[in-house]
């Protein structure tokens, strides 16, 4: 018999923890006027696998993966004994003309495994950041001062796709193009160059998705054409847009954009932030753009600077990795120090951030996580295919182990729904209030939950999913 006088307490412990924490906390991307009635605040207690415990102990499936972090599950011991043994000896030193071995060991592993393209210099070093934005602000610096050095201070620019999103630091937001995030800090951002976006979501009728990209590579050529000699680095997200609304482009647009920067002498920026360490099926989204048949090879292109973060450390600590060409760091070296990168972070290469990502690349040759996800990626596949018949579903799409399901009036990609409907926070609370955690993009649901979700937990989703579906949308016309 369950113990109510328990359960009343767990209750009330959480919404005590509630108080306590909209007394002092101001939380990111929320609008606080929200908290706490239009939007729940979960305390939440513990992790265990895909799960969320909250205080009140009731479970929430962590169907985001707490921001696209989290691979392996929650609390996993690997993981979690890796950084306790790394604390026992050396929690922090500072980076700038010291080092120890798992910042070393840790760029040996990220190069070995880092994509390679036939007839490329490999990617050869290696630098680190605290987060995604701060990576993406050091590949940016790297490209623009690269040029300054050479001699060509004319190359200022940066090019970016419409609808992409690299980050909310002034840097990592001037090359963004989503609105909501972009326009009020408007006036203090540098000017970058949008090209189309190859959203295969936007295909005219008729037209596949290797044709949109295909037309979009052609707009981008235009572009560079009408810019020579400005642009430093084009910076995208390969295959797909994450925060943009999870929309997917055909991997042909990154062979394209591989050879249209090589023919206009521009740096290609990849900013597998979200995207990497398996979320699309490949260890990285890059190893899917098809050959190049002047070389040969068996795929994949490479950029001159990758940037890596979230699923670095399995979701454990925060850390980022961009990868860089020799001859961008060569780029660097000279007498004066003006000519040197001097870009830091207090915690840049962060022992204990750097002893949880060996762990978790530990993790992906113990455990076979790529051939795991495929067979799970399968069985999302067969779960989401379903709720395209929805009534107000526009479109289903995947890539790999990220699904997005896109909500309008009645399934018409030219009808959305009104903005002040709130469809997509009316599916969040029905999807809460059966034990899952989705938050939706806008009127975009998506499912990229961690690696060790079982099948019980996906049939969970897929119902949540179809439940939350029709009642935000059955609420919204």
């Amino acid at each position: 018999m369950q113990d109510i006088t328990h359960d009343a307490a767990m209750i009330a412990d959480a919404d005590a923890w509630r108080s306590r924490d909209l007394a002092v906390l101001w939380h990111p991307c929320t609008q606080m006027r929200e908290h706490p009635d239009i939007l729940p605040l979960l305390p939440i207690a513990r992790g265990e696998g895909p799960w969320l415990i909250g205080r009140d102990g009731r479970r929430y499936l962590d169907a985001i993966s707490s921001w696209w972090t989290n691979l392996f599950g929650h609390a996993e011991p690997r993981i979690a004994a890796a950084i306790a043994r790394q604390a026992s000896t050396l929690e922090h030193v500072i980076l700038a003309g010291c080092s120890h071995a798992p910042a070393v060991e840790l760029a040996e592993r990220l190069l070995a495994i880092a994509p390679r393209e036939a007839g490329r210099a490999p990617l050869a070093k290696v630098f680190y950041a605290d987060n995604g934005s701060a990576g993406v602000e050091v590949a940016l610096k790297m490209a623009f001062h690269w040029f300054r050095n050479r001699g060509e201070p004319g190359r200022t620019k940066f090019v970016a796709l419409e609808n992409g999103y690299h980050g909310e630091t002034i840097g990592a937001l001037a090359v963004g193009d989503i609105p909501l995030y972009r326009r009020v800090y408007a006036p203090l951002l540098a000017e970058a160059l949008f090209a189309p976006s190859p959203d295969a979501y936007l295909c005219e009728p008729g037209e596949s998705p290797a044709q949109r990209a295909a037309r979009a590579a052609d707009a981008l050529r235009v572009l560079l054409e009408r810019h020579a000699g400005e642009v430093c680095a084009l910076i995208l997200e390969p295959r797909v847009q994450c925060a943009g609304g999870m929309r997917m482009h055909d991997p042909s647009y990154l062979r394209l954009v591989r050879e249209l920067c090589d023919a206009h002498g521009v740096f290609l920026i990849a900013d597998e932030i979200a995207v990497g360490f398996g979320r699309t099926g490949t260890l990285f989204a890059c190893e899917q753009a098809p050959a190049d048949a002047r070389v040969g090879g068996s795929g994949g292109i490479q950029p001159d600077l990758l940037c890596l973060s979230k699923g670095l450390t399995g979701g454990a600590m925060p850390l980022a990795a961009v990868l860089a060409t020799q001859s961008i760091y060569d780029g660097f070296l000279d007498d004066s120090r003006e000519r040197a990168f001097l870009h830091s972070h207090s915690y840049t290469g962060n022992p204990l951030a750097c002893a949880a990502a060996l762990a978790s690349l530990d993790i992906f040759g113990s455990d076979d996580i790529l051939e795991r996800n495929r067979a799970t990626a399968e069985r999302m596949r067969d779960l989401a295919q379903p709720l395209a018949a929805h009534a107000h579903v526009a479109d289903v799409r995947q890539a790999g182990m990220i699904v997005a399901f896109e909500l309008t009036k009645n399934g018409d990609k030219r009808a959305p729904f009104d903005p002040a409907a709130r469809v997509g926070l009316r599916a969040y609370r029905a999807a809460l209030a059966r034990g899952v955690l989705l938050r939706p993009l806008g009127d975009i649901l998506y499912w990229m939950p961690p690696y060790c979700i079982d099948d019980d937990a996906l049939r969970l989703l897929a119902d949540v999913t179809r439940h939350a579906i029709d009642e935000a949308t059955a609420e919204a016309t």
